[in-house]
């Protein structure tokens, strides 16, 4: 066997959490970026759009991310608190 799963599951589990983090920024911007380019297109503008939406995009992103984090964070500190009272 060339990787032991079992043994690395919390290793496995972080990088994970990293790239769901990573992805949902990257898609958040790309996204905002593509909307800001079809309305620079379909006004004429030049750029100006492509600007606020990406800007929009990573305000955007990094707020959901944090959201992310508090999810995970929130997890972890409800479990530990659980096995604590359990083993008591």
């Amino acid at each position: 066997m060339f990787f032991d799963f079992k043994k690395n599951r919390a290793w496995i589990e972080n990088l994970s959490i990293v790239t769901q983090l990573g992805l949902t920024m990257a898609g958040c911007i790309f996204f905002c970026f593509f909307v800001g380019r079809y309305l620079d297109r379909l006004l004429g503008t030049k750029g100006v759009f492509v600007a606020i939406f990406t800007i929009l995009g990573v305000i955007g992103g990094g707020v959901v991310v944090y959201r992310q984090i508090l999810e995970v964070t929130d997890v972890e500190i409800e479990d530990n608190n659980d096995s604590d009272n359990g083993s008591a």
